[in-house]
């Protein structure tokens, strides 16, 4: 298998497994990583995800040149016949982890920006060297950089196709913290088991209200904010975080 996907309670782990290829991008990883994610997205079970590569080189070096490459080129026309992803095409509420624990370049800068959170390793490098091959980067980077970034380093990336090490990537504000190599996972976990113990349905709220907020007008995002407050204040996680405040217990979310 090109991705293993494990369930950990409430946590699921998927890790990019081909360090031979530096955890690179063909067309079956794309496929099992899609697979995997709606599943993940679907099990009622699961809250919390962290992704991460392979190994100790490399989180994801990006598209595998001698099989994705190609077939972008022969669909160069439909491009929307790549399977629906986190990139692109699959709404997914459901927090996402980075677990950075090498280099991440092309598209596996992408799949990082399509994370909620990133915990990097201080090997961790980072870039979009799409330009030098003749191409952009195509799975989310240039709709994604600028909007997480300042728009001179988006550009810096985009345009210069340079790479950047993990304090840089962390001074920038691309990665939420860097740890040594042997911390990424225990710090992911950690990171994963503090959201997943907080109410599902309001984390999703959340990140629904920052992803669909952050393409509408201030009125229009504060209007969605209070369409989904209405929304969780009518659920039974709702009112178990409140009976639960109230008698000074750990509340027991069930997700409804």
């Amino acid at each position: 298998m090109a991705v293993d996907y494990i369930k950990e309670g409430n946590i699921a782990i998927f890790t990019l497994n081909r360090p031979e290829a530096m955890n690179s991008l063909n067309m079956p990883t794309v496929r099992e990583l899609h697979d995997a994610i709606k599943d993940f997205r679907d099990d009622p079970q699961l809250r919390v995800g962290i992704v991460t590569g392979a190994g100790d080189r490399a989180f994801c070096a990006g598209a595998d040149i001698k099989d994705t490459l190609p077939f972008m080129q022969e669909h160069s026309q439909d491009q929307w016949n790549f399977p629906a992803s986190v990139w692109r095409g699959l709404e997914l509420w459901k927090p996402l982890i980075a677990a950075v624990n090498g280099v991440a370049l092309g598209g596996g800068l992408e799949l990082v920006l399509a994370c909620d959170i990133r915990i990097a390793s201080e090997k961790a490098r980072f870039g979009t060297p799409e330009v030098t091959l003749g191409l952009i980067p195509g799975f989310g980077g240039t709709q994604r950089l600028p909007r997480m970034l300042p728009w001179c380093k988006a550009a810096e990336l985009a345009l210069m196709g340079k790479m950047i090490d993990a304090q840089e990537a962390y001074r920038i504000g691309l990665v939420n913290t860097v740890v040594p190599l042997e911390q990424v996972m225990s710090t992911a976990r950690e990171w994963a088991e503090t959201i997943s113990q907080a109410a599902p349905l309001a984390v999703r709220a959340a990140k629904e209200a920052m992803i669909r907020g952050s393409e509408m007008t201030l009125e229009e995002g504060l209007r969605l904010e209070n369409a989904l407050v209405a929304y969780l204040t009518s659920t039974g996680d709702f009112n178990e975080g409140i009976t639960a405040f109230v008698e000074k217990r750990k509340p027991n979310y069930q997700g409804k």
